[in-house]
Parts: C-alpha cells; sequence; structure tokens
C-alpha cells in the first residue's frame, strides 16, 4: 500500500466541478466502512477513549442484528468518560481510506459525466460528511443514506436508526436492498422514465449482501475480496440467487480497471 494512504488521508486536490445533470448512464453504491475507509469508523473512534477500548461489558452486550443499538451505547459512553466532538472529528478525519481509493474517486471525478454515486452505510452522517468532506470528495456524492446522527447540548452524538423494514436477512435498522430499490424507482422517475444502463455496487459486509442480489445480469457486485460479502455471494451463485456480475476487488484499481473497460465499451 503505498505510504500516503497508509499514514494519512490524503485530499483530492483537484477543484470538483459539478455533476452531470441527470444524464449519468451508471449508478455506483459505496458503502463506507472497510469500503471506502480501510476499518471501522466506530473502531477509530473508540481508541479515543483515556482506555483507548471499550470494558468488557460494553463489547459483550452487542446482539446480533442490533449494531445501531450497540453504536448509541458506544456514543452514551463515550460522552459520559469525557471525550469531546473535537477528538471525534480529528479521529474520523485520521481514518485512511482503504488502498487505491483515492484514485478510484480520481477515475470517477474524471467521467462524472458517466457515473453517479451514492454512499449506502451503516454508519453515521456524522463520521461519513466529515471524511468525505476532509479528503475532498463528498461533492462527488448525489446522496447519503445512513444513520442520522448529530450531538446534543451534552456534547453527546446521538444516533438513531436509519428505518425500519420487514427484510429477515438485514438488521433491524436498514436493508440496503429496500434503499437501492426504491432509489432507482425514483430516479427512474426523475429521469423521465430512463433507468441506468447499469448498477455498480461496491462493499464488503454481509449487509451489503442483500442489495446485491437485486442486481441484474448487467449490473457488478464489487466484494471486497474474502471478507463477509464475498464469501456470502460465493454461497449464493451456488444457488443461482446471484443474477450480476461479481468482480472482488482488493484495491481500488481493481474497480477502476473494470469499469474503464464497461466505458469503453459505450
Amino acid at each position: 500500500m503505498p505510504s500516503t494512504e497508509r499514514n494519512h488521508s490524503p485530499k483530492m486536490t483537484a477543484p470538483l466541478t459539478p455533476a452531470a445533470p441527470q444524464d449519468q448512464r451508471f449508478l455506483v453504491l459505496f458503502d463506507f466502512d472497510e469500503t471506502i475507509i480501510c476499518e471501522s469508523s466506530d473502531d477509530a473512534v473508540v481508541r479515543t477513549l483515556p482506555d483507548k477500548e471499550l470494558p468488557a461489558w460494553l463489547k459483550n452486550s452487542y446482539r446480533e442484528g442490533h449494531y445501531n443499538e450497540h453504536s448509541q451505547k458506544i456514543l452514551a459512553y463515550m460522552a459520559e468518560q469525557g471525550v469531546s466532538k473535537d477528538s471525534i472529528h480529528s479521529a474520523v478525519e485520521k481514518i485512511p481510506p482503504n488502498q487505491g481509493l483515492m484514485n478510484l474517486f480520481q477515475y470517477l471525478q474524471s467521467h462524472q459525466q458517466d457515473f453517479e454515486l451514492v454512499v449506502v452505510s451503516d454508519a453515521n452522517m456524522y463520521f461519513i460528511e466529515t471524511w468525505l468532506r476532509h479528503a475532498g470528495v463528498r461533492d462527488l456524492f448525489r446522496k447519503i443514506f445512513t444513520n442520522p446522527s448529530s450531538f446534543n447540548e451534552a456534547g453527546q452524538l446521538v444516533l438513531l436508526p436509519f428505518h425500519s423494514h420487514s427484510c429477515p436477512r438485514c438488521p433491524d435498522n436498514m436493508c440496503k436492498q429496500v434503499i437501492l430499490r426504491e432509489y432507482l424507482a425514483e430516479r427512474q422517475k426523475e429521469r423521465g422514465g430512463v433507468p441506468f444502463q447499469r448498477v455498480f455496487y461496491i462493499g464488503d459486509g454481509a449487509n451489503d449482501t442483500c442489495p446485491s442480489l437485486a442486481l441484474g445480469p448487467r449490473d457488478t457486485a464489487f466484494p471486497r475480496r474474502d471478507f463477509p460479502m464475498h464469501r456470502l455471494l460465493k454461497e449464493f451463485q451456488q444457488s443461482a440467487k446471484v443474477k450480476a456480475n461479481i468482480v472482488p476487488w482488493v484495491s481500488g484499481e481493481d474497480i477502476v480497471d473494470c469499469l474503464k473497460k464497461i466505458v469503453e465499451e459505450r
């Protein structure tokens, strides 16, 4: 991994031009934790605690499928321990991007006429907005779908669930397939009935599997190699539940190589 990406968060230095209106052929959806950035944003922020880690009782209180609820408890504990808004802000800004992700953003910036970008993440709005702005890439994204968050008067970052849904596969606060389907329908209507030619989904976690199952045969799911999304999609492939192309990635460069070929097809 290049040292610039390992040691600090590089920024996009070229000025961002406004995205082309409503004529992009392709939609790209990004997860955030361990996809755009190299680790969980919660883990990075927890290291601002005096002891640099959570107490055992809090770690052990996690219930499968209730990550949002667990994150709320962590943020409340951090406020009790005196962790300031400035400390949290600084910790989020310092999280390095994943290998090659800034190169991927550079490529997408130079092809804004072709790609509409969206974030779909089970992190939270404060972490994502803070990181994207610091990295100089916030304006690349048309929309961010994530859990609402804001600081209250006591200085605690308060987290809320994104929505409720009935999908049995997903955490109770977020089904990314519901978000994807609703967004595609909304955008097709706004684009005068014209759908995207292709949809690309870039992720790593188990909750990135569900939206990938909604993709069609012209679309591509990019699971981070050997992460839960990759392992689960391989299992679903065996039962023919996956229609999309699957292209595992280690670096953002792997994704650039694939997108270049598709753009050149025209």
